[in-house]
């Protein structure tokens, strides 16, 4: 099969253990290689991805000395030698059907997608608490939603968008349209997102087909660790940022403008309750929109950057 599967990582070997473990159990009788990145972890996390790497057949390591998920993706496009590069992340593990779901959403009949999404199912380490918005399990890295069909029409809802916990993307496309905006993605604590998102909509824009297909499933590791309120509203915060640079990469710098005023209402109007202690889960909701609202105004107004 000519496809690649990348898992991009630091300092994370646990995970990928898990990640390795669940592409071992796969039921496809075809064997795709898996290429590993290591994005900078220190050297004794590096030697457990190379024991790792040396236990599981058709398994590659590389590293970068340099951090950021986006430069570690954009490696491992560079060098694998397949046409299609199947994106997940370290903490995610593919469905015994993964492979085969792909091969099979690939060789379809009907013109080669550039890229597919997949359904990212939540493992959880923790209950989630009960103070988490339910419109808000997407922050999560969690796709839940049933059916298939081209992003931004009328056959998916209008909010889903695209992962690369779980995203394949065909590699010259890729690598022809600039491949994962470097302004974007995790680095360190900053929570900057969408990358996938820009990749996606660039590709799409410039006519090629972009889809989503649930069929293609994995399940993501949820750390317990993101349960705080100040994980969520700092996700929120940098969310905001995200979207500004993504439409402004793209050329959408009218949707910008358009959204700035009620982006401002917004934070005027929720700003006392953002005054409230960042542990606290009182009055969430408004701080979570102030948040939101909070970073997109410091991105569209080119306040200073992360």
């Amino acid at each position: 099969m000519d496809l690649t599967v990348c898992i991009c990582t630091h300092n994370r070997p646990r995970y990928v253990a898990d990640c390795l473990d669940g592409l071992r159990r796969q039921t496809a009788d075809t064997r795709v290689r898996t290429l590993i990145v290591d994005s900078a972890s220190t050297p004794a996390m590096h030697d457990i991805l190379k024991r790792l790497a040396a236990e599981h057949p058709d398994t590659t390591l590389i590293r970068l000395d340099r951090p950021g998920v986006s430069l570690a993706r954009n490696a491992g496009a560079a060098a694998v030698a397949t046409r299609y590069i199947a994106y997940i992340d370290d903490d995610a593990i593919p469905d015994p059907t993964w492979i085969a779901s792909i091969r099979q959403v690939l060789t379809e009949p009907g013109p080669p997608p550039a890229a597919v999404g997949g359904r990212i199912l939540p493992r959880w380490e923790a209950p989630l608490p009960h103070w988490w918005p339910a419109s808000l399990r997407g922050v999560l890295s969690i796709v839940e939603h049933e059916g298939r069909g081209e992003y931004r029409t009328p056959d998916l809802p209008d909010t889903l968008e695209p992962y690369a916990a779980n995203m394949i993307v065909n590699v010259p496309l890729l690598l022809r349209h600039g491949g994962f905006g470097g302004d974007l993605g995790r680095h360190g604590t900053t929570l900057l997102s969408d990358e996938e998102v820009q990749l996606a909509w660039r590709l799409q824009d410039a006519g090629h087909s972009v889809r989503y297909d649930s069929r293609i499933v994995v399940h993501h590791q949820i750390q317990a660790t993101r349960f705080r309120p100040q994980w969520l509203l700092s996700r929120l915060y940098w969310q905001g940022f995200s979207t500004v640079l993504t439409r402004r990469t793209l050329g959408y710098r009218t949707a910008i403008w358009k959204e700035l005023p009620r982006r401002l209402a917004v934070a005027l109007l929720c700003a006392p309750a953002a005054a409230i202690p960042g542990g606290s889960t009182l009055l969430l909701a408004p701080r979570w929109r102030f948040a939101y609202a909070a970073g997109f105004l410091r991105a569209a107004l080119r306040w200073q950057r992360p």
